[in-house]
């Protein structure tokens, strides 16, 4: 069939996944009249349905449009609910490139680069800055392939990871990256207060400090407090009017290149004439110039010197004479410019990281100073002081935000008159711009301005005003007013993005939980999921400080990032014929580095913070894999399996495991009625319980027709199992085999199920209860050929007699006995199957008992030692006990039931007679064969309707009780019917000794596992003559007689357990 086939018939109804939308799906709605007029397409005519003309493929793929994010992407009917979209026009620079420019330039470049340069050194911020970048580029790299490997709908990021790696890690990584925009909104909102309440507006300080040592405490409350306003104010202006704010992003966009335009500017200005900005040292102590305006101890005038408000902040009076602090007495008053311009060689200072504790006072390496007492205490005193300890990790943590905002292309896809070549040239080339920008920045800021003033966060040093500032021409406050600006307008972007990312992620119905938040307002903007959005901005910034919320979003954008690149490297080492991405520019390693990278980032910003993220998407994922809905959505994930599974399978080829390592790898054989329901569901049951979802399970069965008659009833019998297979908790595939002949089908199921090294090495499968009706008579042949096909493919058995009256998977046994009865060794199949049973709920509280047979001439007390010390060996705990059978003569019972069993197969062999009568006679001869000792219990009605049933429990009374019967009346009535009854002398011998040991085994098994929840017996082989066949059967039901749980046990011949470690 080819791949029209496939999308054309619709939902596939075994996985319930609606069919994706493509141009390449032939209407159904289309006129077929015009589609093969005339005769030359007449060989085609019963396929157009299905495989539609080239002509009206072609016509479709020219018409197909991109939609607009937010419209449901999996609707059946979506060809006809389509509505015309205007074709979009947006070109790489407008669409792509500007967007990118503007989402990655942001508050970090204004409010913190200046002081990272100047913490961590130009050569460390540097690397600093070139890793972050580097990443960036890679992932852009990744991304740019796959954004052009085929048509990418709105969706951006989220749409490019889901339908790369599946929809477990599109869910999660979706929702890391909702996370992450969610937070960089918060960032921009405290960026703006920073600047607004810091160099804008101080005196807009709701909060003061009351004492010294609480300015920080009494800003983040400021924050707090302005944040909460601004987060209200920006969620309304996003809910009533979202287009105003995609109008004002040029505007926004025109500070940011406005102010990076000012910074350059400044700094070819510094060349020539470098602005005035002094700064005050005391010694090599730097002070806030906030509390005075004199940069000296006492100024003369008129001949008279007079204290500074200087002198007064350090000595207790105004007078001359006055006790002044240590250090201050000690040393000098001297004043530097802060900007000595980039002629000035002060790069060489700025070359190395100045890294300090929190609360140490900002320092001029070189300058001369006189250490004073170190008890004097530094508060309340005017010096410059560092807010946070600083390290390298940390200032990576609070950099890497501002290489974030790649994505702004790719999310625009649907707006892009050609996406494909838009989005790689956009995306790399904005990268590359603002790479420069930082690059060039870092070594003309260490270049320009003084060491100490870019440690000055705040610019106390510089009278408060903004560090950036104080290098852009023409004035501090065009970098002020352009910052404010861009901060804004980023924080009102990522307040309306979020918002539609977690929309587009609901509207996928993968996370059960959240698809509340796809409902919005009637024109589709998402209200529920502004709300959200908005509450967890909310968390940030009741975070309140810039440097605590910038390592948070990190994480989240590194962990969208490494997926991204994880996505690319997968799909090219997996080389899936659906890969062919138009950009060229990629390879694996480099997306491997790209991961690698972005993993090694995480754990150097915050290895805690890294770990949190990590779990949180951990959980995203499982829940999605366990509650969510299916998608088959051909990621590379489904792919990267099928690659794993066929190397696996190539290495466990080369032969049989080691005992050690078996366990059953089972073959289930089910029976299914004539509505292709599962006849014995507890054999599912039964099989969970045994397998506790570890190994192989393949669940077979065997429909009897001709396939192309019966394909659909096979696919509803697969269906049918797969419904119980869920419901029952059993771990394993299905196979549905159709075969004019049912024993031929269980043949083929036995051969050819599972796959190379994955094969069942045990078959189980139920008790044909109805073996004794005639209309069954091949139930029996085909159960024992399925015995002697397990033998000679070397394969173990299990049979379950009455298996409806197993457990479930919700009863509890809370006492009772599995019994074990060891007759003959065949490779240890019953030591080992008790043993994985009692791992499951239902079994854990039955004890294991093992008995085992001693003849005449065994030595019963040292077999039970030797099978103590073999079971201690196995360190399997079981109770022992060793039944002697002694050798006595067959007693007349026996003969009784052989001479029955005889008779029954030459009437149904010799006697023909019609179907009717057979019927009658059969049934006669079954009812006087089980009057004689049926359980009184049995009612006469259930005996009547399903003879099969009839349980036939003994005891041990009344089985030596019926021995010493007289058996004349039931050879009388025999006689009466047949008059052939051949003497006991006649029977054949053989068979005489096998029911013999029936009877005998049977009656020792009553006496002591009647009572037992499950009794576990060797399972004697069918015998080699095959007239023997309806015998062998006898002889299996004479030996499980009044039991209820019985599982017969047949060995492959090799060991399955072992002593050894």
């Amino acid at each position: 069939m080819s791949e029209q086939d496939y999308e054309e018939s619709g939902p596939n109804p075994r996985d319930g996944v609606a069919r994706e939308s493509s141009p390449f799906i032939n209407s159904a709605e289309m006129d077929r009249g015009n589609m093969y007029e005339g005769k030359n397409m007449a060989l085609f005519e019963e396929e157009m349905d299905s495989n539609p003309m080239v002509s009206s493929l072609l016509n479709k793929l020219a018409n197909y449009t991109n939609l607009t994010q937010g419209v449901v992407e999996h609707e059946a009917d979506e060809d006809s609910k389509r509505k015309e979209v205007k074709v979009p026009r947006m070109g790489t620079f407008i669409g792509v490139y500007l967007p990118c420019l503007q989402n990655i330039l942001g508050v970090i470049l204004f409010l913190r680069l200046t002081w990272i340069v100047g913490t961590a050194g130009v050569l460390e911020s540097f690397i600093i800055v070139f890793m972050c970048c580097a990443c960036t580029m890679l992932t852009a790299i990744s991304m740019s392939a796959i954004a052009t490997n085929g048509v990418v709908p709105a969706g951006g990021s989220y749409y490019m990871i889901s339908r790369s790696l599946g929809p477990e890690f599109g869910g999660a990584v979706g929702l890391c990256f909702y996370l992450g925009t969610t937070f960089a909104g918060a960032m921009y909102i405290l960026g703006t207060i920073e600047i607004l309440l810091t160099y804008i507006s101080p005196s807009a300080a709701i909060f003061k400090a009351e004492e010294v040592g609480e300015e920080t405490e009494a800003m983040l409350n400021n924050m707090r407090v302005y944040g909460t306003c601004i987060i209200i104010l920006m969620a309304i202006v996003v809910f009533v009017g979202v287009k105003y704010v995609n109008k004002l992003a040029l505007v926004f966009l025109a500070c940011v290149i406005l102010s990076i335009i000012a910074i350059y500017a400044g700094v070819v200005k510094t060349a020539f004439d470098p602005p005035d900005f002094p700064i005050c040292l005391l010694g090599n102590r730097t002070l806030s110039k906030r509390s005075f305006d004199v940069c000296a101890k006492f100024t003369e005038s008129n001949n008279e010197t007079k204290t500074t408000t200087l002198w007064r902040l350090f000595c207790d009076s105004s007078l001359l004479n006055a006790t002044c602090d240590d250090y201050f007495s000690l040393n000098n008053v001297t004043e530097i410019q802060g900007i000595p311009g980039i002629m000035s060689g002060v790069l060489a200072d700025n070359l190395w990281s100045a890294y300090s504790e929190k609360g140490s006072i900002v320092e001029k390496k070189d300058q001369p100073s006189v250490a004073g007492s170190e008890d004097t205490k530094m508060g309340g005193l005017p010096y410059v002081f560092t807010d946070i300890m600083t390290y390298f990790t940390m200032l990576v943590g609070i950099y890497f935000p501002s290489v974030t905002g790649i994505m702004a292309g790719s999310n625009r896809s649907g707006d892009l008159k050609d996406a494909q070549k838009s989005i790689p040239t956009g995306t790399i080339l904005a990268i590359s711009t603002t790479s420069f920008i930082y690059l060039s920045c870092i070594v003309l800021f260490g270049a320009c301005i003084e060491g100490v003033i870019l440690r000055d966060k705040f610019g106390e040093a510089v009278n408060g005003n903004l560090v950036v500032g104080t290098l852009a021409w023409p004035s501090p406050w065009v970098i002020v007013i352009g910052s404010f600006f861009s901060t804004c307008g980023a924080g009102l972007q990522s307040l309306t993005g979020a918002p539609r990312l977690l929309q587009a992620i609901a509207r996928d119905g993968i996370v059960p939980f959240i698809q509340v938040f796809g409902h919005g307002k009637a024109n589709g903007e998402p209200t529920w999921a502004l709300l959200l959005t908005a509450g967890i901005c909310e968390i940030g910034i009741l975070i309140a400080s810039l440097d605590s919320v910038a390592p948070i979003l990190s994480m989240f954008f590194l962990m969208c990032y490494m997926f991204v690149n994880l996505a690319c490297a997968v799909q090219t080492l997996l080389r899936t014929p659906n890969w062919r991405p138009r950009f060229k520019y990629y390879h694996w390693t480099l997306s491997f580095l790209g991961m690698s990278l972005c993993l090694a980032l995480m754990f150097i910003c915050s290895w805690y913070y890294a770990l949190i993220a990590m779990l949180i998407a951990g959980c995203i994922y499982k829940y999605i894999e366990y509650r969510g809905a299916e998608k088959e959505w051909g990621d590379g994930i489904r792919g990267l399996s099928l690659n794993a599974a066929r190397y696996a399978l190539l290495r466990v080829e080369d032969g049989p495991p080691h005992t050690k390592n078996w366990r059953p790898q089972l073959l289930v054989l089910l029976n299914l009625d004539s509505e292709q329901l599962v006849k014995h569901p507890r054999l599912l049951s039964f099989t969970s319980q045994l397998k506790a979802g570890k190994g192989l399970t393949i669940v077979g069965s065997v429909l009897q027709g001709i396939y192309l008659d019966k394909c659909t009833e096979a696919q509803k019998a697969e269906e049918n199992v797969k419904a119980l297979m869920g419901v029952e908790k059993t771990k394993g595939f299905c196979q549905i085999v159709v075969s004019p002949h049912f024993r031929d089908g269980i043949s083929y199921l036995i051969q050819s199920a599972g796959l190379g090294g994955m094969k069942h090495n045990t078959v189980l499968m139920a008790w044909p209860q109805s073996w004794k009706q005639t209309e069954n008579r091949f139930s029996w042949k085909n159960f024992v050929d399925t015995v002697r096909e397990t033998t000679a493919a070397q394969q173990a058995l299990l049979v379950a007699k009455n298996i409806d009256l197993f457990p479930t998977n919700q009863e509890r046994f809370t006492e009772g006995n599995i019994d074990v009865w060891w007759i003959v060794h065949d490779g240890g199949m019953l030591m080992l199957l008790p043993f994985l049973l009692r791992q499951h709920k239902v079994w854990r509280k039955c004890k294991m008992r093992i008995f085992t047979v001693a003849q005449m001439d065994d030595n019963s007390i040292q077999m039970k030692k030797d099978l103590q010390m073999f079971l201690y060996h196995l360190r399997l705990n079981a109770e022992v006990e060793v039944v002697e059978m002694f050798e006595n003569d067959i007693s007349a019972f026996t003969y009784e039931k052989t001479l029955m069993m005889e008779q029954r197969s030459q009437m149904l062999k010799q006697m023909q007679l019609s179907k009717n009568e057979r019927e009658r006679e059969a049934q006669l001869i079954h009812d006087r064969n089980t009057a004689s000792h049926s359980a009184p219990a049995v009612k006469a009605s259930v005996a009547a309707a399903v003879p099969e049933k009839v349980q036939m429990t003994w005891t041990k009374e009344k089985f030596v009780a019926e021995k010493h019967k007289n058996k004349d009346s039931n050879v009388s009535g025999f006689k009466d019917i047949f008059n052939m009854k051949p003497e006991w002398g006649n029977l054949n011998q053989s068979n005489v000794r096998r029911m013999h040991t029936a009877v005998k085994l049977n009656g020792v098994v009553l006496n002591k596992s009647q009572h037992a929840q499950l009794v576990l017996l060797n399972m004697p082989g069918p015998p080699k003559n095959r007239k023997g066949d309806e015998n062998y059967m006898e002889f299996l039901e004479v030996l499980t007689e009044g039991l209820d749980r019985v599982l017969l046990v047949r060995g492959s011949g090799r060991e399955v357990i072992t002593i050894y470690s």
